[in-house]
């Protein structure tokens, strides 16, 4: 049974290969669409299952990892910035404030009837007062493309206070919660997931005191 990733997310590559397990990559054939009146966390649950499910119904024996990160913020989901000007809108309503990042991460195998998700939430705090940071930042362009404007593992480290939870579910791939469910599915891993969180071997990890 081969592990596939649903994903073209280099970050979630990334995490991934840190557990030492081979792995395939293939893109989703889902197009994350929110759906009315579904809370921010069932969103999550709903993309990273149907990028999941996309890719197990084309390969029905094999089993398929599908993930995704929404941003919540008073109880709305923010999604990814269209331009800069919606990404400057959007990091100056998150600075100097608390919102939470939820990370879906599901396993599906047909075969095995197997169809799993679980969610990895995370409290982000940002510096307040940040006005000229907010611009240095989005002069790097990295803000583009990322849900909620920012990306903390990379130049949007800078703007982040603290970090209550997963650092990993915010970066993308809560690796702790993807090791229990891969478990559950009869899947070890060869590396020690309690020494990798120990060593935090991923860009800013080590700047954010939380697990």
């Amino acid at each position: 049974m081969q592990l596939i990733l649903a994903s073209t997310s280099p970050r979630r590559r990334e995490l991934l290969a840190l557990l030492g397990l081979p792995f395939q990559i293939c893109a989703p054939d889902f197009e994350e669409q929110p759906v009315s009146g579904l809370t921010p966390i069932h969103q999550v649950r709903r993309f990273a299952q149907e990028k999941a499910r996309s890719i197990a119904r084309q390969q029905p024996e094999h089993l398929v990892l599908g993930s995704d990160t929404v941003i919540e913020l008073d109880g709305q989901m923010l999604g990814k910035p269209m331009d800069l000007n919606e990404a400057r809108g959007m990091l100056t309503k998150l600075a100097g404030r608390d919102h939470l990042v939820h990370t879906a991460v599901a396993l599906c195998c047909v075969t095995r009837h197997l169809d799993l998700v679980e969610v990895s939430t995370a409290t982000v705090h940002m510096k307040p007062d940040q006005a000229d940071g907010i611009e240095r930042y989005l002069a790097t362009g990295e803000s583009l493309g990322k849900a909620g404007a920012y990306s903390i593992q990379g130049d949007g480290g800078a703007l982040v206070e603290n970090v209550r939870g997963d650092y990993l579910g915010v970066v993308g791939l809560p690796l702790r919660l993807l090791v229990a469910l891969l478990a559950g599915a009869g899947i070890q891993v060869p590396v020690d997931i309690d020494a990798l969180y120990r060593e935090k071997p991923y860009p800013n990890w080590t700047r954010f005191a939380h697990d």
